[in-house]
């Protein structure tokens, strides 16, 4: 298939049936999903759920035990030296020269990707990212912010097709996740292709498509809303004086599916509706108890999700 093929098409990832063991454990079990070009699709789960094995099978840098699938238009079992060759990859742990500036680590990684003018590169990528005036400064020196956007620009130096984003917001302040997920929907509104997998609720919020994974298995996926609404979760605020002697309660009380507690509320869902309607009805004749009906969060679909799955490495029973 030649370059132009490549780029006509709207998919930049789609598989089937994407399977991994690793020893008698599956890592990963009978997934399918597509990634259309320009979006951010964000990976999330616990850990051990097998988010970065996942992203490493639909770029190519490793190979399912089974499935079949495309990526940026190429075999993902055939053609994963051409797929490495258009992808960037931003791993967890910072993974640049301490003991270089910032200059200097773009420069060598231009030279390392062949770049006619590794100067220049550097140059752009310096004011693009907003590190004009530390371009001096040792990688070693900089806050998890700076090196997460000395990172970035290195990653993007070869102008990939795709960009594979482990966690790269652990340990960061908000303001500079912020401004961060500002830069990646910039390079996704360029038509840049995004991965990136997260444990933050507000993060996830903030891709168009999201897929959670669960000890290998891929549980839900799609828009937000779209995950939110097949949930059907019916959910309820409620404010008492004993918040933990109360969830301890709920847990086992008809209707509740979920509770979690949240600053001084709890969050209690459920499936059935009216199951769930004549509980809080009996609570609220309780002193004390303030409930108010609400709309699920992100958060609340995730936590019932996972009390319904187990862990394939500690043999746990699901609910």
């Amino acid at each position: 298939m030649s370059d132009q093929e490549n780029n006509s098409s709207d998919i930049a990832i789609q598989v089937e049936g994407l399977t991994k063991s690793f020893g008698d454990k599956v890592v990963v079990r009978d997934l399918s999903m597509t990634v259309h070009r320009g979006q951010i699709y964000g990976f999330l789960g616990p850990n051990g759920s097998g988010k970065t094995t996942t992203i490493r099978m639909l770029c190519g840098l490793l190979t399912p035990d089974s499935g079949r699938g495309t990526c940026l238009g190429y075999d993902i079992l055939k053609d994963s030296r051409l797929i490495k060759e258009r992808v960037g990859y931003m791993t967890q742990r910072f993974s640049l020269y301490q003991d270089l500036t910032i200059k200097e680590n773009l420069e060598f990684v231009a030279r390392i990707y062949g770049l006619r003018s590794p100067t220049r590169a550097a140059r752009d990528a310096i004011d693009r990212l907003g590190l004009n005036g530390r371009e001096n400064q040792l990688a070693g020196e900089l806050s998890g912010g700076w090196k997460q956007r000395l990172a970035l620009g290195a990653c993007i130096l070869p102008s990939p097709d795709l960009l594979l984003l482990d966690e790269p917001t652990a340990g960061v302040d908000p303001k500079a996740r912020r401004d961060f997920w500002n830069e990646i929907h910039a390079l996704a509104a360029d038509g840049l292709t995004v991965l990136v997998s997260t444990h933050y609720m507000d993060e996830a919020e903030r891709c168009h498509q999201i897929a959670y994974l669960a000890y290998g298995k891929l549980l839900t996926h799609g828009s937000v809303e779209d995950v939110i609404r097949k949930a059907r979760l019916e959910t309820w605020t409620v404010t008492a004086p004993d918040l933990h002697a109360l969830a301890i309660e709920l847990e086992n009380t008809p209707g509740v599916d979920m509770v979690a507690p949240f600053g001084n509320s709890l969050h209690v869902s459920g499936r059935d509706r009216q199951v769930l309607e004549r509980t809080v009805e009996n609570f609220k004749k309780r002193e004390g108890q303030v409930w108010e009906r609400s709309e699920p969060s992100l958060e609340d679909v995730f936590i019932d999700l996972m009390q319904g799955t187990s862990d394939n490495f500690s043999g746990a029973a699901p609910r």
